[in-house]
């Protein structure tokens, strides 16, 4: 029973060990990608990424039947406004990605704690048990 409580104890400390290397982790992707979006900020992402989506939409709408029959090449904004999108889009992925990770070392961290917790009570009711007979 005692080696049970020092598993869990090490599984907890382990779980909450990789918890914060994560939390971590997914702080440096979120900056990472707030430096190669600069400047634009995170919290502008979202509304940037709407407003050239609508752009490309509207030249896409204009320009695609005439690219789809070969009778004319995309423009330079149509072009551009698709590398954008497609730019900030996965910025945004990324952003996304980060976060759910944040959330998931979070969950590590919870439960690393409530694991090295139970293992420590199981190993001091062991102890108390075999002093008290």
């Amino acid at each position: 029973m005692r080696a049970i409580s020092i598993i869990v104890v090490v599984l907890g400390l382990a779980s909450l060990v990789y918890g914060i290397l994560i939390v971590a982790g997914a702080g440096s992707a979120e900056s990472e990608v707030a430096e190669s979006i600069a400047p634009l900020t995170l919290a502008e992402l979202d509304a940037k990424y709407e407003e050239v989506k609508a752009k490309q939409a509207t030249i896409k709408m204009a320009e695609e039947p005439q690219i789809q029959a070969g009778t004319a090449e995309p423009s330079a904004m149509y072009n551009y406004l698709t590398i954008q999108k497609t730019g900030l889009g996965l910025a945004r992925s990324n952003v996304g990605m980060a976060q759910a990770t944040r959330i998931n070392g979070t969950i590590d961290i919870i439960v690393g704690l409530g694991l090295a917790m139970a293992g420590l009570g199981l190993l001091r009711k062991i102890q108390s048990d075999v002093e008290h007979g």
